[in-house]
């Protein structure tokens, strides 16, 4: 099955970039600009949207149309993400159209960045003011796939397989991510929603991809407490981040408060996802009731794996 998947993964890979090859070659090659001054200015409110790229700045220059998406880059230029990034800022001036007139507009000009903005592509326009047509924006929203990955969690025989650590190797450990193999297929996508897989926390980069597999994650009254809904299907969440100093392992007492507050919850599913690693009193809890799982430290990687195959 692992390797039906994989196949199945390499042809979305080898589809997407088919499709941007072809936009590429419909596009300007000169990527300079003749004023790039209003960059300098504070950046307006993000507007966040579902399954969409955080837009930063947005406005009409000339015959020229900028957006500019509040997006973390990679450090090395990825042509798949810019041109995504491209296609998206057409459905923006679409979007803006009626705000704002864009009857002499011949181009859009895309711009992404935190620390540093920059130009990642243009976009030329039939006609001025003629947008072509909509393309399907949810290229990173997978909401609808067969198979939802996150539910095979809760399908694993726990009372065979122990993953939890037998021993703690040290008392300070370095950000999780440095740790794990993320797939360029899930950091392109967490880029393109304004997540820098560079920047969170372990419990931070899993709840981004719950967001980005269709998941409504909504914090709930007490700090690091969530709800995720999907399909009218609610997953109490708790979270744990590693804080240098603290000791490496879960407490055995936030463990149990977990468990308390999931069975007053009124969920469906109970999941603790943490940075650190878990005591082996997870695996107890686990095989004594099938609704409650750790996503922690040692089990993180394969976590991914399953929603990068799913």
């Amino acid at each position: 099955m692992e390797g039906v998947a994989l196949a199945f993964l390499a042809l979305i890979v080898i589809g997407v970039l088919a499709v941007s090859l072809s936009r590429q070659r419909k596009r300007a090659a000169n990527l300079d600009l003749e004023d790039k001054s209003w960059l300098r200015t504070a950046p307006a409110e993000v507007e966040p949207g579902f399954g969409a790229a955080p837009v930063r700045d947005f406005h009409v220059h000339g015959h020229q149309a900028r957006v500019t998406f509040d997006v973390p880059l990679p450090d090395q230029d990825d042509r798949v993400l810019n041109d995504l990034l491209v296609d998206e800022a057409v459905e923006v001036v679409r979007e803006k159209r009626h705000a704002l007139p864009i009857g002499d507009v011949t181009e859009i000009v895309v711009f992404a960045g935190r620390d540093e903005v920059k130009e990642v592509g243009r976009s030329r326009l039939p006609a001025p003011g003629e947008l072509p047509p909509p393309i399907e924006r949810e290229v990173f929203n997978l909401t609808h796939i067969a198979r939802d990955p996150f539910a095979s969690q809760f399908e694993v025989d726990h009372t065979v397989s122990y993953d939890t650590a037998v021993r703690v190797p040290a008392d300070e450990l370095r950000p999780l991510l440095q740790d794990l193999r993320v797939p360029q297929g899930l950091d392109r996508g967490l880029r393109a929603r304004g997540v820098d897989p560079d920047a969170v926390t372990g419990p931070e980069f899993i709840l981004a991809l719950l967001e980005m597999f269709g998941y409504k994650v909504t914090p709930q009254g007490e700090p690091d407490v969530y709800l995720a809904t999907k399909d009218n299907l609610r997953t109490f969440i708790r979270t744990d981040s590693f804080d240098p100093g603290e000791h490496p392992e879960l407490e055995e007492g936030l463990v149990r408060k977990f468990v308390a507050e999931f069975a007053t919850s009124g969920a469906d599913r109970g999941m603790f996802i943490s940075d650190k690693y878990g005591p082996f009193m997870t695996h107890d809890i686990e095989a004594s009731d099938r609704r409650i799982r750790f996503v922690t430290r040692e089990r993180a990687q394969g976590f991914i794996d399953s929603m990068a195959l799913g």
